[in-house]
């Protein structure tokens, strides 16, 4: 990869590959905790948990899944927003040789109920706000045992900074459930150690054009090289102190925000849900160096009223992806902190980053250079061949940070890859071109997706969904443009003659948010006699996305 033009513009102080350790991912809490024991890990809305704390933890809910019965390689969802007991279930269940399921906890019960039976999970973790939906979407799946606990054993009396209200909740966890606080207060002796580097330590959940949720694998190795490269790229040191408010479901929050920093040996401070006023009280308490995030987080906090009132001198670096950062925004936020905000790209097949902006000259509204030990490519949609820059196609990378493949999927994991020189390159499906520096670009998306909020959204999936409605004879749903969601979801629907007259679009909005996470469901219905269609009968949605 020497005669790559990204390396002319490669940043000096950085070598141009990494070593990745041949451990298990869990060993970048044990290593800190030997190393820092008295530390901070993470700060919880003011509640500390010192190193040795968190891994003593770790080790003892390993014990707790192994007396529950879970054995190497078997599956364990993890159901909640972020909170200390999600990181100690995620390390831990990787302690305890299984593999780690973690699920948005937005899903509905249906949507929730298809990945524990395709991933086959043994036990799911949650917390008391999800325990209704858990309850009911384990019917009919393997689960065994459900595990649940309380933030608000988390939550000081008096919180250092605001916690939201939902985080305080308390009922009886119902006796067919594990209580956490109960199990974790009796000692548990973790498992022998069985993992290997190589052995798989994740299933994360994606959507493909289809719409159906495609399982992510990887192993440990995948994972902690990308840890390891976050943590290097954005200069996390030991005194590092990282703003986590991107959802650990999410690859970016769970590598940029968790896994780099505690391979640092630096401090977490962790937020459950985004608050903008939260997080600039967050920044200056705590002395926040790092903050990643997706643009309509960096929009809500621009435009606090009093943003101009808050220190925020100790940020050395703020970057993220997900979406575009407007030039604007990107503008106000330097003004306010010093720091350009530095764009990166990846998937979850790439378990985060493949591509991230150089900190000492990073473009806007770019997705970056290729990172450590990664290559990237832009070939032609419909021959494969490689193109030459600024000539736009397919982007595909290739690198120690590629999933293995989709769970139970080998015809769509065949599928996802291309070879090229001998060589095998996973197919991103984005369209994008490479510029002469050999910095990449994003120009549209192979495949037909929304981006609501960084969010993916699978226009089939909620057409399914909605199908369901009485009323809809035939529905389409397409992007359209929105400031502050990037884009929004629309319907175009026709409705069945007896329905006709009968109902009215805020219907449809309201029944459909009963029925789907609630990023996905469409906030604007329009009603139409008809949908364009080719002569097969198939639906033109290009059509209807074009007018939008």
């Amino acid at each position: 990869m020497s005669e790559r033009p990204w390396f002319k513009f490669w940043p000096k102080a950085l070598s141009r590959g990494l070593d990745c350790p041949r451990v298990p991912l869990y060993d970048l809490v044990e290593t800190s905790a030997k190393r820092f024991p008295d530390k901070d890990a993470i700060i919880y809305y003011g509640t500390r948990i010192k190193y040795d704390e968190l891994w003593g933890d770790v080790e003892n809910f390993a014990g707790l899944l192994s007396d529950l019965g879970v054995e190497k390689g078997e599956r364990v969802a993890l159901f909640d927003a972020n909170s200390p007991q999600w990181v100690i279930a995620y390390f831990g269940t990787l302690r305890a040789n299984a593999v780690s399921v973690p699920i948005n906890p937005l899903l509905k019960a249906d949507e929730l109920r298809y990945i524990l039976n395709d991933s086959g999970a043994k036990v799911i973790a949650t917390s008391l706000p999800f325990v209704f939906t858990v309850a009911e979407a384990v019917k009919d799946t393997q689960v065994e045992k459900i595990i649940v606990y309380k933030h608000r054993d988390y939550i000081p009396a008096e919180p250092e900074i605001p916690a939201p209200d939902f985080l305080m909740l308390d009922a009886k966890i119902p006796d067919t459930m594990v209580d956490w606080g109960k199990a974790m207060s009796e000692e548990h002796s973790p498992p022998e150690e069985k993992s290997k580097h190589e052995d798989l330590a994740m299933i994360v959940y994606t959507s493909g054009t289809t719409g159906i949720p495609k399982g992510c694998m990887h192993p440990h190795r995948t994972v902690y090289f990308n840890a390891i490269a976050s943590s290097y790229w954005f200069r996390t040191t030991t005194q590092g102190v990282n703003l986590a408010v991107l959802p650990y479901f999410h690859v970016t929050g769970l590598q940029h925000s968790l896994n780099a920093a505690l391979y640092a040996g630096g401090t977490v401070v962790l937020f459950t849900r985004w608050d903008r006023r939260a997080a600039l009280q967050a920044i200056e308490k705590y002395r926040c160096t790092h903050w990643v995030s997706i643009a309509t987080m960096v929009v809500d906090f621009i435009n606090d009223p009093e943003v101009t009132k808050f220190d925020l001198s100790s940020l050395i670096v703020a970057g993220g992806g997900g979406a575009p950062m407007p030039q604007a925004v990107a503008e106000r936020f330097r003004e306010l902190t010093g720091i350009t905000y530095a764009e990166g790209y990846g998937l979850t097949e790439t378990i985060s980053q493949t591509h991230l902006n150089p900190l000492e000259r990073p473009k806007l509204q770019c997705l970056g250079i290729p990172e450590f030990n990664t290559d990237s490519l832009v070939v032609d949609l419909e021959t494969g061949d490689v193109l030459a820059p600024g000539e736009t196609g397919e982007i595909v990378v290739k690198g120690p940070q590629v999933f293995l493949g989709y769970w139970n999927k080998p015809k769509e994991t065949e599928e996802a890859f291309i070879e090229i020189d001998g060589e095998k390159y996973f197919r991103t499906g984005d369209v994008g071109y490479m510029d002469e520096e050999g910095y990449f670009f994003m120009v549209d998306r192979v495949k037909r997706m929304i981006n609501r909020a960084g969010f993916k959204v699978w226009p089939t999936e909620v057409e399914n969904i909605m199908y369901g409605h009485p009323a809809i004879k035939e529905i389409c749903i397409v992007g359209v443009p929105d400031e502050r969601v990037v884009e929004e979801v629309k319907a175009y629907v026709v409705l069945k003659p007896e329905y006709e007259g009968k109902v009215k679009p805020e219907e449809i909005i309201e029944w459909a948010k009963g029925k789907m996470a609630a990023y996905k469901y469409p906030r604007i219905v329009e009603f139409v006699s008809d949908l364009p269609k080719s002569a097969t009968g198939k639906v033109l949605w290009r059509e209807l996305q074009e007018k939008e």
